[in-house]
């Protein structure tokens, strides 16, 4: 079994060097090349700290608990586990998850929790909705991913709602549309009302005047059919901005009956980048992907950031296996907002764009954290992930 003793002799550095680089003590206290090739010494013998006598010297188990509402059992918002699970097992800690909805008392898994010392807690919400975190948890580190809650108390991440309507919508100014329609949700939803109003900040920003009559707030199923078949009748638009991908196969629905040509004859962009809908419609749909392994893996480096005192990002201790949104840093002043992609496939006319097709726009009323690499209409395209 290797111990400090040996990673303090092969890297020619003392115990109690090691002993502060290995429990992330070091920030001004060591210098940085030395911590580094601490690690990398470390890594080469193979080092793995004992767990229980680190808990005993902490005061901390370096266990997380992650609260899922739906989460594990949606698809795409499955990667918001994903995204924790990556981050915390990088940093050392074991994740635990609890499925719960909102019929289900998980009042005793939290007391289980609370007696094993769990550290700190995620709570997240399948989609972007509002949520009341267990009263048993006021008093602990706790993170809120996708949700918000109606009294702020703890940290929150969720997607930059305002910024998908308005991205979206200026995707299909540029390809030349003037009368884009808005298929909307029927449900009180905080996606609803951020999306509808970046939809409208990006027609006024463009100078083309809203329309109620293009816009639509339907559920799902024939209901939904016939009131988006009514309002693609009487309103013959260019372009469709669709809530989520789901309700733009509505408007293929349509588009098939009438003979018309998704991407030809009419532009049509969702959200979620559902693989199973946007892959399969033909042509396939260009769609706002959100951002759930993001807010997963920061969520994670959130709560632990809270737990330790330290920025796991900002130390590189940290890396996300993928990144199709940049994420903001843990350290912003209110909630945190991810600016999230659009994923470029075939249903907008004149095909996907590039960055170097991008046209300026202004995203107004957008405090979402834009990369360099990001086009100048704020958006960002990319062909997939």
């Amino acid at each position: 079994m290797v111990t400090m003793k040996d990673i303090a002799a092969k890297a020619c550095v003392s115990i109690s060097t090691v002993s502060l680089v290995i429990n992330h003590r070091d920030k001004g206290r060591v210098k940085p090349d030395i911590a580094a090739t601490i690690w990398k010494v470390a890594e080469e013998l193979g080092y793995h700290p004992n767990a229980m006598a680190r808990s005993l010297r902490s005061g901390r188990t370096h266990t997380i608990t992650f609260i899922s509402d739906q989460v594990a059992t949606t698809p795409y918002a499955g990667e918001i586990i994903h995204g924790a699970e990556d981050a915390a097992r990088q940093l050392g800690y074991m994740m635990f998850i609890i499925d719960a909805d909102d019929e289900r008392d998980i009042s005793g898994d939290i007391d289980r929790m609370l007696s094993w010392g769990v550290d700190g807690y995620i709570y997240a919400k399948f989609a972007n909705r509002y949520i009341s975190v267990p009263p048993t948890l006021d008093d602990m580190q706790v993170v809120v991913v996708n949700a918000e809650e109606r009294t702020v108390i703890h940290p929150r991440i969720e997607p930059d709602e305002f910024s998908i309507g308005y991205d979206a919508t200026t995707r299909l100014i540029h390809a030349g549309c003037r009368r884009i329609a808005y298929i909307g949700c029927d449900e009180p939803a905080i996606a609803q009302v951020g999306r509808f109003k970046g939809y409208r900040q990006a027609l006024k920003d463009a100078g083309i005047p809203f329309d109620k009559r293009l816009t639509s707030r339907v559920s799902h199923g024939r209901p939904a059919l016939e009131a988006v078949c009514k309002l693609l009748d009487d309103t013959h638009p260019d372009g469709v901005f669709a809530f989520n991908d789901a309700r733009a196969v509505y408007v293929y629905d349509y588009a098939f009956q009438h003979g018309l040509t998704i991407g030809e004859d009419l532009s049509v962009i969702g959200v979620d980048n559902h693989e199973v809908i946007c892959d399969t419609t033909v042509p396939t749909l260009t769609s706002v992907e959100l951002p759930h392994y993001e807010m997963g893996f920061w969520g994670a480096c959130k709560i632990i950031s809270m737990i330790e005192g330290t920025d796991p990002i900002a130390q590189n201790r940290v890396t996300p296996s993928y990144n199709a949104a940049s994420m903001p840093p843990l350290d912003t002043d209110g909630p945190a907002r991810i600016h999230c992609a659009i994923v470029e496939k075939e249903s907008i006319v004149g095909g996907p764009r590039t960055h170097d097709d991008s046209e300026p726009a202004q995203t107004a009323g957008s405090n979402a954290n834009p990369s360099s690499s990001a086009p100048a209409d704020g958006s960002r395209l990319t062909q997939r992930r």
